[in-house]
């Protein structure tokens, strides 16, 4: 299951990539907001992390405005290791070589369409291992 979260300054494409999960299938739990009133993006990132940490889900997608403050936000929470990418081939390798589990996403900086890439490419990325692994054990020191 993915973990799916938005502020305010997300929440138009947070719904566009629910309707991407809802044509394929694939299940989600949304953890808010739930419309464009102003809400703290900490809290939906701690509530969506949380669920991954905790094995509920296992992965999680955050956008806000830039993407920049989700990925802050959720990078606070051990066990988490959050990328803000605009680039296809950046949501792919974050999960290839670092083992990324959560993919922020910046509504004012990416258009509905590449914003379905991002998630396709990082959602289908398998973590490689190999000489990755013994970077990514490091980060969880």
């Amino acid at each position: 299951m993915i973990a799916i979260g938005c502020d305010h300054g997300g929440f138009t494409l947070k719904s566009t990539i629910i309707k991407y999960f809802d044509e394929n299938r694939i299940k989600y739990k949304d953890f808010g907001c739930f419309n464009t009133e102003s809400v703290d993006y900490p809290d939906i990132a701690q509530e969506v992390c949380k669920s991954i940490v905790s094995g509920e889900c296992e992965s999680g997608i955050l956008v806000c405005g830039t993407g920049i403050g989700m990925s802050i936000a959720a990078n606070k929470i051990k066990g988490i290791r959050a990328a803000c990418c605009s680039d296809t081939f950046s949501a792919k390798l974050t999960k290839e070589h670092n083992d990324s589990n959560v993919l922020c996403i910046g509504e004012r900086v990416v258009g509905q369409g590449l914003a379905i890439m991002l998630v396709e490419n990082f959602l289908n990325a398998k973590f490689e291992g190999g000489r990755h692994l013994a970077r990514v054990e490091k980060l969880e020191k």
